[in-house]
């Protein structure tokens, strides 16, 4: 038997919710009856929402679902500064509880025609009488439509206390706009058959209240010690990752400041292999030592290499030293002779180079605050620069690499192969 709707009528009444949150954006949304979490499950994606919380009397089906809204491993490996906390409650919808006052969307989807007439009343003074929310959508079956669905005999579920007509619905969300400050649309979804939808209406019926009075004006029919009242069981919250929390954001920024040193590094060795490794002179002293070569020298170096490495490289610094035993008490000659270079990239070249660092950090005084304390990032003793160690190895294996691709002829071969190896391609391709 082919389904009647197209998408199915849960999954219309869900796009409904989220058609609306997309409009109107609201920062706090609780879900009433939320049964297998399935419309939470659709809602944590519009990151908008900054507290969505869930509620249903059966505790033990909101236990076996709740877990499928933790976040995602891509939540964690790409957070933002999105905020999302997601809270899980059993609790019935016929008793107040502070924690769900000055929400901006109240949903109840399906759910009213669960309660008996007086718990309805109920419902309706905890929602809209306690909970003023900004906004409420609430839909229910519509049993003017109910001839038209196959087979169907008396409710369309067996635990549904009522079933309302159009006008029985209508009558009562106009009587709680009127009682408690709020407007109200009707709508609905699944729609009947050609030429029949104006004598039968949707198949679900829907409700929008929009508050009219702030809080203050609503009638309020608990007393202030009841505002106090916490009535649900908590079963499930998390807060998702966000930039907003400092360890995070530390996280995120000292992974994107080391990539991108790392590719500075890269390239400051490809230039250094091509200008063959033996060019380089140490400084000596007159005591017959090695002292650092100084920063003029290499920005002189650098400002003949502009060309081959960006102008960003010219803002580095290379210090480049031999270790002296005497001066490292405890290290063996062997370890101490060998040569090591340290390459120091200015922050303000970080922050302006990159438009990632420079989106995390905020400004210049941001990054070296952040940056300050990490284990993983050594800063130059003002605290102006990060250093990188390369060691000389390093720098024979770049320049072993450099001189095979030379002596193999590999970069005339590829010039000589282009066209064929386009061509190629081209006959793979179609």
């Amino acid at each position: 038997m082919e389904p009647m709707f197209s998408p199915p009528l849960h999954r219309q009444r869900h796009q409904f919710v989220i058609d609306f949150v997309k409009i109107n954006k609201p920062k706090k949304v609780v879900d009433l009856g939320c049964n297998e979490c399935a419309l939470l499950k659709k809602l944590k994606f519009h990151r908008e929402i900054e507290l969505l919380v869930g509620v249903d009397i059966n505790g033990a089906t909101v236990k076996k679902h709740m877990y499928g809204l933790a976040p995602l491993s891509t939540d964690y490996l790409q957070p933002t500064y999105d905020k999302l906390r997601i809270e899980l409650y059993q609790g019935s919808v016929t008793q107040n509880d502070a924690r769900l006052r000055g929400f901006d969307l109240v949903t109840s989807i399906e759910l009213i025609e669960h309660l008996t007439l007086p718990d309805v009343e109920l419902f309706s003074e905890v929602v809209f009488g306690y909970m003023t929310p900004v906004a409420v959508i609430v839909s229910t079956p519509n049993s003017e439509f109910n001839p038209l669905l196959p087979g169907l005999r008396g409710f369309r579920h067996s635990d549904h206390k009522f079933e309302w007509t159009r006008a029985e619905f209508q009558s009562w969300a106009h009587k709680v706009s009127s009682e408690f400050g709020y407007e109200v649309e009707f709508t609905g979804v699944g729609e009947a058959p050609p030429g029949q939808q104006e004598r039968v209406g949707f198949c679900s019926q829907i409700g929008v209240f929009h508050r009219i009075r702030g809080r203050d004006g609503c009638n309020i029919l608990f007393s202030d010690d009841a505002e106090d009242a916490f009535s649900y069981t908590l079963l499930y919250s998390i807060n998702y990752p966000n930039l907003h929390d400092n360890n995070i954001l530390r996280r995120v920024l000292v992974t994107e400041v080391l990539s991108w040193v790392e590719k500075l590094k890269k390239r400051w060795m490809k230039e250094k292999t091509g200008e063959r490794f033996n060019s380089f002179t140490l400084c000596q002293t007159e005591g017959g030592g090695e002292e650092c070569l100084g920063a003029s020298e290499w920005h002189m170096q650098m400002e003949e290499t502009q060309t081959a490495c960006g102008a960003e490289m010219n803002n580095l610094v290379e210090q480049y030293c031999r270790g002296v035993s005497q001066n490292h008490d405890g290290v063996s000659d062997e370890e101490s002779s060998k040569l090591q270079s340290c390459v120091s990239v200015p922050l303000a070249v970080l922050w302006t180079s990159c438009p990632k660092v420079g989106a995390l950090s905020g400004s210049l005084h941001n990054l070296r605050h952040l940056l300050m304390d990490e284990p993983e990032v050594k800063l130059s003793q003002d605290g102006s620069a990060l250093l990188v160690h390369i060691q000389e190895q390093d720098l024979e294996e770049e320049e072993e690499d450099h001189n095979e691709l030379e002596d193999s002829g590999y970069a005339e071969a590829r010039q000589c192969s282009q066209s064929a190896e386009q061509e190629e391609e081209w006959d793979t391709n179609v």
